[in-house]
């Protein structure tokens, strides 16, 4: 990855992308989750402890403290973020100049605000990742790009500086910590389904056409080439037969299907894993330790004393930077072996324990157990006028309606939607905010019901707040083939939340236990100023829109731009002039006199400003 720009380029758009759609799809929330009739105000998170300002700020990394300064409270200044953060990203994602680490700093910077305030709605392990994975491309980003001509005249290689290599051992680091973290703690929770290994019925692959050209090469490199090769399939081989072996693979050839059982106990596995957890941290230290000593290899081949100086400073702020957060990453790394924690360096500790609240390297574990195989779990809220006609509140994008067919959402993500999924995982007590939604629709609170439909006739009380509230709790199975107008089959379990009305004890008394009585008065701001209502217009403007169709609609100009500067690049490549300091190549001369000509230099210089011979066709 450190031989050709190509990887970093589609590296730093694809992180960009990435960034754009998440402020897009989180700015399309924030009235109905943060803002001062939203769910959970992000205003409750930002109240001053009488400390100064860089303390503040520092135990408390967001730039949503200035909002005051500006004339916003705090929902509108993260609105102004996000806004600012889907322009950065989009600039970076169609224009190389802007793929800078100044810009990946502020994409990061104004993501970790967000998540500061976003509580439990941007408490998700894709937003840890993205933050991870936003610092990383700091890192990674150039700090001058090379420019167009000459990565099309190289034919898109260059000449790679000696610390480039370093952001990329980060992220491939990063990678391997996410799909080791993900696999282990499938097995330490004793799921039955994944130590039963019944999700999959069968497993196949298409064997790959690629094919790659060959490149002449000197005889060592060709032998290490050969050698690394070799290593290679002998670590898949191993990890082949290791995966039959302890799965128990069995292939059905009449049924085409592979069937397979756990051949280990959850003992044994916890024994494994506190022989290989360790090791796994030693051999990232020598592969560090070898990636540094090429960087350090690539930089004595550096020529002149000026350029090697500058690399020498460039190698040695990235080669401490990477070592740090190297270091950082093992403590969130180690959990899942409480041994191997406790055995890691206390300066690592020390060090995660004081960058810990910027979240430059978090712990990873998809999926932990797996759930909805009896059945998807699914809050169903209804309303009522007299307490004994129900009527169901329908959202956007969680199951709801059996009739209905699962809608297309990526890439926006409802974070509300996906938050009623975790919380019929469990009662309604472990989800505080829940209580909130249900408080805000008796109130009749509009940004919230643009949360659940963002067209207000669609829903069902959209005229008149319901009297009482109230939750069931069913499983959600897909339809059989052959059941016509129906997506979904559905079973009644419980009651989730009880009914309740404005005034009502039991909700006051949840309200008061999670703390959701927030009476403080909402932060200054001046809704005359300029910002304040050009924000007010933007959201206007852009609030008739569906989520997905916003997003979608941002995918559709970039690739409508991707498109135009494919069609154009062609032509400014060609009309463009040479690079300073490149001498244009003499042409080619077909006329009689061009072996005269070329052997009296004097004469060719003369007559350069006449008017040229004709060419014989």
């Amino acid at each position: 990855m450190a031989g050709s720009r190509l990887p970093r380029q589609l590296f730093l758009q694809g992180v960009a992308g990435v960034f754009m759609f998440a402020f897009a799809s989180l700015y399309t929330q924030i009235p109905g989750l943060y803002g001062p009739e939203g769910i959970l105000p992000a205003r409750r998170m930002l109240r001053p402890q009488g400390k100064g300002h860089w303390q503040q700020l520092w135990e408390t990394p967001t730039l949503l403290w200035e909002a005051p300064r500006l004339g916003l409270d705090t929902a509108q200044g993260l609105e102004l973020l996000s806004l600012l953060g889907t322009v950065l990203a989009l600039g970076a994602l169609l224009l190389r100049p802007l793929r800078h680490p100044l810009v990946y700093l502020l994409l990061w910077a104004a993501y970790l605000s967000a998540c500061q305030v976003g509580q439990v709605f941007l408490y998700f392990q894709w937003d840890s990742l993205l933050l991870e994975t936003g610092f990383l491309t700091v890192l990674v980003a150039p700090l001058r790009q090379v420019p167009n001509r000459k990565q099309a005249h190289q034919g898109g290689l260059t000449g790679a500086l000696p610390h480039e290599g370093l952001p990329f051992w980060l992220v491939r680091w990063l990678l391997f910590r996410l799909m080791f973290a993900s696999g282990v703690v499938k097995l330490t929770s004793r799921c039955p389904t994944w130590w039963g290994l019944t999700d999959d019925q069968h497993l196949a692959a298409e064997p790959g056409l690629g094919r790659r050209k060959k490149v002449s090469t000197s005889w060592p490199k060709a032998l290490l080439a050969t050698l690394s090769l070799l290593l290679e399939l002998a670590i898949y081989g191993l990890l082949a037969y290791g995966t039959v072996h302890y799965f128990g693979l069995e292939v059905d050839w009449q049924q085409r299907t592979v069937h397979s059982k756990t051949t280990f106990t959850f003992h044994q596995f916890s024994q494994w894993l506190k022989t290989v957890t360790l090791p796994t941290v030693w051999l990232g230290v020598a592969s560090l330790a070898w990636e540094l000593l090429t960087a350090l290899w690539r930089w004595t081949q550096v020529r002149g004393w000026l350029p090697k100086l500058c690399a020498a400073v460039q190698l040695s702020i990235l080669g401490a930077a990477t070592v740090a957060l190297f270091l950082i990453s093992l403590v969130p790394y180690s959990y899942v072996e409480p041994e191997t924690h406790g055995r890691l360096w206390t300066g690592a500790h020390r060090l995660s324990g004081a960058v810990g609240h910027l979240q430059l390297a978090n712990s990873y574990g998809l999926f932990r157990r797996m759930t909805g195989l009896g059945g998807r779990p699914e809050v169903v809220l209804e309303g009522s006028y007299d307490g004994h006609h129900w009527t169901e509140i329908e959202f956007m994008y969680k199951p709801g309606n059996v009739s209905r067919p699962p809608p297309v959402v990526v890439p926006h993500q409802p974070r509300l939607d996906w938050q009623m999924w975790f919380a019929a995982l469990g009662p309604h007590t472990h989800s505080p905010w829940f209580t909130s939604l249900v408080l805000r629709l008796l109130q009749g609170k509009e940004p919230v019901i643009q949360l659940i439909q963002s067209n207000i006739t669609r829903y069902p009380f959209h005229k008149q707040p319901p009297t009482y509230v109230r939750a069931q709790r069913y499983k959600y199975w897909f339809s059989q083939p052959g059941e016509q107008s129906r997506w979904w089959r559905r079973q009644w379990v419980e009651e989730f939340f009880p009914p309740v009305s404005l005034g009502d004890p039991t909700l006051e008394m949840l309200l008061r236990q999670f703390g959701l009585q927030d009476k403080s008065p909402p932060r200054a701001r001046n809704p005359s100023s300029a910002l304040a209502q050009a924000l007010h217009w933007v959201r206007t403007q852009l609030s008739p829109m569906e989520p997905p169709t916003l997003l979608w609609g941002l995918l559709g100009a970039v690739g409508a731009v991707r498109v135009m500067q494919a069609l154009l690049a062609p032509w400014s490549f060609r009309s463009s002039p040479p690079d300073r300091g490149e001498k244009p190549k003499p042409a080619l001369k077909k006329n009689s006199g061009a072996a005269s000509e070329q052997a009296n230099p004097a004469t060719t210089n003369c007559s350069s400003s006449s008017r040229p011979p004709r060419q014989k066709k």
